[in-house]
């Protein structure tokens, strides 16, 4: 069952391929803020699978974030996540983000739950056809 304050932590260390110069979000070799956002889903969405029914999963909806200071590569970052609300399928995350010197990044992020099967289909319904 999903209940508010189901928490979540994830780490990883920034390689060249995360930096903003690599990703093509700016020109400097450091942490790309698509990255770090990309870290903050991963965290939200991992840490609320366990609670959800066989055949469930959440997809990102909508990221409400401030990228607040730079991350050189070879540095580790962090994502720390909170369900602070539950609506029915809709999901809210506070989130924080860190590196080794300090907060990087926070906001708020939406998710929804979704049967797995049904979601697949419908997005698959929209490709053409192949003759």
């Amino acid at each position: 069952m999903v209940t508010t304050g189901i928490t979540g932590h994830l780490e990883e260390v920034v390689t060249p391929e995360m930096s903003a110069a690599r990703v093509g979000s700016g020109l400097v070799d450091v942490l790309a803020t698509p990255m770090m956002i990309a870290l903050i889903e991963k965290t939200c969405n991992e840490c609320v699978l366990p609670h959800l029914d066989p055949g469930q999963g959440t997809v990102g909806t909508l990221v409400n974030v401030a990228h607040t200071a730079a991350t050189p590569i070879g540095m580790r970052v962090w994502c720390d996540a909170e369900l602070v609300e539950v609506d029915r399928r809709r999901l809210v995350f506070r989130v924080n983000a860190y590196d080794e010197c300090g907060s990087i990044g926070e906001g708020t992020h939406e998710r929804f739950i979704i049967d797995t099967e049904k979601f697949a289909a419908k997005a698959l319904s929209k490709s053409p056809k192949q003759n």
